[in-house]
């Protein structure tokens, strides 16, 4: 359990750092990870597979958007399951609009790397906001 967590607070501090090295790091060599929402608008979301994949996306998301908020409500664990539950408002750098959701991400840690990322967002908000 101590480990999970360890490695729970590593990514979310690369995460809210945005160290890429470091965040693309904890991905094993084959995973699956997952940002349902429409892929023609908003090019981060979609389905990823290699560690290259993983890089564009945050280099995207990054480019594309400024946090202003972040709050982490839950941290579920269940041996090598992880959920985290928040919120975030996030602004829109091409619109200058902002973004208030609800977040959920999923993992799966095998040999602490993540094999398995699922994160659930208001997508339709983001796409809105990027109009």
């Amino acid at each position: 359990m101590e480990d999970i967590n360890i490695f729970i607070a590593n990514f979310l501090g690369y995460l809210q750092r945005r160290e890429l090295n470091n965040l693309v790091d904890l991905f094993a060599d084959e995973f699956d990870l997952e940002i349902p929402g429409n892929t023609s608008k908003i090019k981060w979301l979609g389905r990823r597979r290699s560690k290259p994949e993983v890089r564009q996306l945050f280099k995207l998301l990054w480019s594309a958007v400024e946090p202003v908020t972040a709050e982490i409500q839950t941290i579920l664990t269940n041996g090598d399951q992880v959920i985290i539950k928040g919120n975030f408002t996030s602004k829109m750098l091409e619109t200058g609009k902002l973004v208030d959701s609800i977040f959920f991400i999923h993992m799966k840690i095998h040999n602490h790397k993540i094999v398995e990322y699922t994160l659930l967002e208001d997508s339709y908000a983001v796409s809105e906001a990027l109009q």
